[in-house]
């Protein structure tokens, strides 16, 4: 590998680091909706460039997670309730839509990769050690969204499934954020029992069942936020 071709590679070697550093911050609630990101700030945190900071806040930007406004610079996108109402009933249409096709497409593999992603995600702990600074485990984080894109996994479409993951992505975000204020969300004892059901579902091959299910799943969660958001805004 000649020379400008290293440079460009250890750039976007940086650059997916950065990314993936500001992202998780964000999803986890320590970058707060509406703080300005400043790129040599934000480069000092993480101890990487100003040029891979720039591309990583620019591909943010059109996930949705970073909002650029015309001569400011960048922002932590916002949130409301609106906003969250419309992601929820977004997520409802296309993921459900998603379950279906692949309810269709089943095959036992993938309900064996089903019922090992479910005791994978029953067997994390969600709640993080009083000592480690953070409520939420990230573990469960992953694994929780494991099971949920596995779901959608048979659904024939790469685009639907990458709608359906960065809207995933959106929903943590307004999770961890409201988890900050009021953690006692942590305790929605009702969800493990969601994630059986939905499981239960889908083996039966009754997509009827699981698409209503799942849209009661994320229903319920929405109206755990509401009252943590709809707060916040005032």
């Amino acid at each position: 590998m000649n020379a400008p071709d290293k440079a460009l590679n250890d750039t976007r070697n940086l650059s997916e680091q950065a990314h993936e550093r500001i992202r998780r911050d964000i999803l986890n609630g320590e970058l707060f909706p509406g703080e300005k990101l400043q790129i040599e700030a934000i480069s000092d945190r993480y101890g990487i460039g100003i040029a891979p900071v720039r591309e990583a806040l620019n591909r943010l930007s059109s996930e949705g997670l970073v909002e650029r406004k015309s001569q400011r610079g960048f922002f932590v996108a916002e949130i409301s309730m609106t906003s969250l109402e419309e992601l929820v009933k977004t997520r409802i249409w296309l993921e459900t839509l998603a379950l279906r096709e692949a309810i269709q497409n089943a095959t036992e593999a993938w309900e064996e990769q089903l019922v090992l992603a479910y005791h994978r995600l029953a067997r994390t702990n969600r709640r993080m050690p009083a000592e480690a600074g953070r409520e939420i485990s990230e573990e469960w984080e992953q694994r929780h969204k494991e099971f949920h894109m596995l779901l959608l996994d048979r659904c024939g479409s790469s685009w639907l499934l990458g709608f359906c993951s960065t809207m995933m992505d959106q929903a943590v975000r307004y999770r961890s954020l409201s988890m900050n204020v009021h953690p006692s969300l942590l305790r929605r004892e009702g969800a493990a029992a969601e994630h059986q059901a939905l499981l239960n579902a889908v083996i039966d091959r009754d997509a009827d069942r699981a698409c209503r299910l799942l849209a009661d799943h994320y229903n319920t969660t929405l109206e755990g936020l509401r009252a943590v958001i709809e707060h916040g805004e005032k």
